[in-house]
């Protein structure tokens, strides 16, 4: 894999302020695993420990699984990071395979959707082209399911939660080299909502501003969901 090479601090946007309509396990897991992903290692190992505890009470809970799967692909950006490029790639796939799994389980479930789609989204940044662009196609593709479903109230839904998810939308089809999907996502943010820092981002990539082309632009404003 060369020199693989993925930085922690976006993990943040995992589930960044979106939002769900059924009971949440994410409460019971996102705090650590946020801290965890910010280099509070005791944190990061409660999480982990709950997603396991879980698991082995019901091996099919699709949302434990999912973040336990990313909790195991963020550990082979630790590995990479570290020059221990086997044992990252092995961390990497399992990863993978374990989020791909949970979203079999529950492939309707936005709750299942965003921790993967939003974890590959935010990888995908830091992986090399070879790496990025078939876990950016399958975050982008969460992405637009999770739009879908929601689409009946996504205009009640909060700013945040919106503005992360179109977000996520036009800056994956931008770097997927879709550039008119992705003007069409942030001509819709421009619009829905206007006045807010998403707007302010969307207007930097409209009118070609060349911070819009960093990779951390587009990285979530803060993690909160009402």
């Amino acid at each position: 894999m060369g020199r693989m090479k993925l930085v922690t601090m976006p993990m943040v946007l995992l589930v960044c302020g979106l939002v769900w309509a059924q009971e949440r396990f994410d409460m019971l897991v996102r705090n650590d695993f946020f801290a965890g992903f910010g280099g509070d290692a005791q944190a990061f190992a409660r999480a982990m420990n709950k997603t396991e505890e879980t698991l082995a009470k019901n091996p099919k809970h699709a949302e434990a699984k999912v973040w336990h799967g990313s909790g195991v692909f963020y550990k082979s950006s630790v590995a990479f990071q570290k020059g221990d490029y086997q044992n990252g790639m092995t961390l990497w796939q399992n990863g993978l395979d374990e989020m791909d799994a949970a979203v079999k389980l529950a492939p309707e479930n936005v709750s299942v959707l965003i921790p993967r789609g939003a974890s590959l989204i935010a990888s995908s940044r830091f992986a090399p082209p070879d790496f990025a662009k078939p876990i950016l196609k399958t975050g982008v593709a969460d992405f637009e399911e999770v739009l879908k479903i929601q689409q009946p109230q996504f205009a009640t839904l909060s700013v945040h939660s919106r503005g992360e998810l179109l977000t996520g939308l036009a800056d994956g089809w931008s770097r997927l080299g879709e550039n008119e999907r992705a003007r069409r996502y942030f001509e819709r943010i421009s619009t829905e909502l206007a006045g807010s820092t998403y707007e302010q981002n969307a207007r930097a990539w409209l009118e070609g501003k060349p911070e819009a082309n960093s990779p951390t632009f587009f990285t979530c404003t803060g993690c909160h969901v009402k």
